[in-house]
């Protein structure tokens, strides 16, 4: 699907405590742990989202939970989320069906600079578990638009091959002239002929040209040390690295202290920061 550009507004809603009505209009299960649902809003109108932001989904009776939108806003007013079953308000999530209601507030948050930093660059996306999710909102903006960016690279680590995410889009994503797409796993089974190991591994089978390359990297925690450090090895420079840093968000809206490291609220100044921004800020990753 090819659309037009999508411009940045202010997309913070009005009313930021006040939840919008949203139906799910399809569901799909993806692992063993992670479900996708596919959301519009009964008011038909777009989420009005940017690549990176989220939202807070509610369900009546358990509360909300802070989802990542996973669909770029370039594929039309419904929109898509991934959820992990850890609690009580994600294994509600995963019990709803088509036709079922839910509210959303937001879309919050800052996002991947698709219309600014990576346009006319060559942008290297390394995404690590779940953290494919939030980045996969940016990887089909860049697909949408093409013809706007230099070469795109997508380095995708899963803890075992059945921990794999949105498989049936790789075929599309490393497509001739489109990508170049390589994965590894943690750990293989005896179906996996592709690479073992961390996702850093990756990074020397790419020709990247450091002064054109623009890194968006997401995953666990423990990833971004080590990713960066491969990066830098290769003469990226802090201002051309972003990092998403969802992980640490709860509320949404700065007041429940959940996502703050010293002086900045993650909910609100980020979750996307280009990392010379946050290099110096303890605790940040």
């Amino acid at each position: 699907m090819r659309a037009g550009s999508i411009t940045e507004p202010d997309t913070t809603p009005a009313d930021i405590y006040r939840p919008r009505p949203a139906r799910v209009v399809r569901t799909e299960a993806l692992t063993r742990n992670e479900k996708l649902l596919e959301l519009e809003l009964e008011s038909g109108h777009p989420l009005g989202h940017l690549p990176g932001q989220f939202v807070e989904v509610s369900v009546a009776g358990f509360g909300e939970a802070p989802i990542s939108v996973s669909s770029s806003p370039t594929r039309g007013p419904r929109f898509q989320l991934v959820v992990r079953r850890v609690g009580t308000v994600t294994a509600a999530l995963h019990r709803l069906e088509p036709g079922d209601r839910v509210g959303i507030r937001g879309p919050f948050g800052t996002s991947f600079p698709v219309n600014r930093e990576l346009k006319g660059r060559d942008v290297l996306f390394v995404c690590g578990g779940l953290g494919l999710v939030p980045v996969r909102s940016a990887i089909q903006y860049v697909m949408d638009h093409r013809q706007d960016y230099g070469h795109v690279f997508i380095l995708l680590g899963a803890r075992t091959p059945a921990d794999r995410l949105f498989v049936d889009e790789y075929a599309q994503w490393c497509a001739p002239g489109e990508a170049t797409l390589l994965e590894t796993v943690d750990k293989r089974d005896a179906q996996w002929t592709g690479a073992e190991g961390v996702i850093t591994t990756l990074i020397p089978c790419v020709r990247l040209d450091a002064d054109r390359t623009v890194a968006v990297i997401c995953g666990p925690p423990v990833m971004y040390r080590f990713v960066i450090v491969a990066l830098k090895e290769r003469g990226l420079t802090d201002e051309n690295i972003y990092v998403s840093l969802e992980r640490r968000m709860k509320c949404g809206v700065g007041k429940c202290g959940h996502c703050q490291i010293n002086h900045v609220y993650v909910c609100q100044q980020g979750p996307v920061f280009r990392l010379s921004d946050i290099a110096d800020l303890e605790e940040a990753l």
